[in-house]
């Protein structure tokens, strides 16, 4: 394994980690609820009346901001390594994690590890094995 040290870039991901956390606390302490995207989501496909307005917000927040990210400079282009079946089935795995583990990585992982949750600790920790395993399994072991 090799650092591309052209791209390393660890201002801008700490700068981009501070805004991340910093959102996170505002919008439990302004709005009382946790920051969790798969929780946002859920509550659009179960719509409870009063209860939406913010949800709708906080999406278009996440859509809207690499639109107005390119007013500024151009999205990166993203190199992924796996074709759509890959994909998908990755994108069904973590929904149904989501939904056994009661929360997804924004949730627990950036919301519920600043609250010292032990259930987010040990969510998290599975999460990050889960990655670990499956990324030796598939690079090292099966060479994918």
């Amino acid at each position: 394994m090799s650092i591309d040290w052209n791209h390393f870039t660890p201002l801008t991901a700490l700068a981009g980690g501070a805004l991340i956390g910093i959102a996170a606390a505002m919008f439990v302490l302004l709005n009382g609820r946790i920051a969790g995207i798969s929780g946002v989501l859920g509550g659009l496909l179960k719509p409870v009346k009063g209860d939406s307005a913010w949800r709708i917000a906080f999406v278009l927040g996440l859509v809207g901001a690499p639109l107005a990210y390119l007013l500024f400079a151009a999205l990166p282009k993203p190199q992924i390594d796996a074709g759509y079946g890959s994909l998908v089935l990755a994108g069904l795995l973590v929904g149904i994690g989501t939904r056994y583990g009661s929360g997804c990585t924004s949730g627990h992982g950036v919301c519920g590890l600043s609250r010292l949750s032990p259930r987010s600790l040990v969510a998290t920790a599975a999460f990050m094995g889960a990655g670990f395993v499956t990324v030796f399994v598939t690079r090292h072991l099966l060479s994918i």
